[in-house]
C-alpha cells in the first residue's frame, strides 16, 4: 500500500520517489499525531496491509462515531434538564 502511494504521489506531483516517500511519512505522522488511537494504529495496520484486529478501520472510525454521539447525546439532556 505505502508503494502504491508513493508511486501516486511521485507521479502526480513529479517529485522523485524518495521525496515522494518522505512526503508521505510527514503526512502520515501528522495523521498519526490528530487521529484518535485507534483509528491510528488502524491506519498502521491498514498500510501495510494488514488486517486490524477487532474489524475493519472504517468499523473502528463507525464505533467511535456512534460513541461521540452518545456523548453528544448526554450532553444535550443535561442541557435540557436545566433549563
Amino acid at each position: 500500500m505505502i508503494d502504491e502511494l508513493v508511486q501516486k504521489i511521485s507521479q502526480k506531483t513529479g517529485l522523485s520517489p524518495d521525496q515522494a516517500r518522505e512526503v508521505l511519512s510527514v503526512v502520515l505522522s501528522h495523521l498519526k499525531e490528530k487521529l484518535p488511537a485507534p483509528l491510528a494504529s488502524g491506519l498502521d495496520e491498514y498500510l501495510s496491509g494488514g488486517s486490524t484486529e477487532g474489524g475493519s478501520l472504517i468499523d473502528r472510525a463507525k464505533a467511535m462515531a456512534s460513541g461521540l454521539g452518545g456523548v453528544f447525546e448526554k450532553k444535550t439532556e443535561q442541557l435540557s434538564h436545566k433549563r
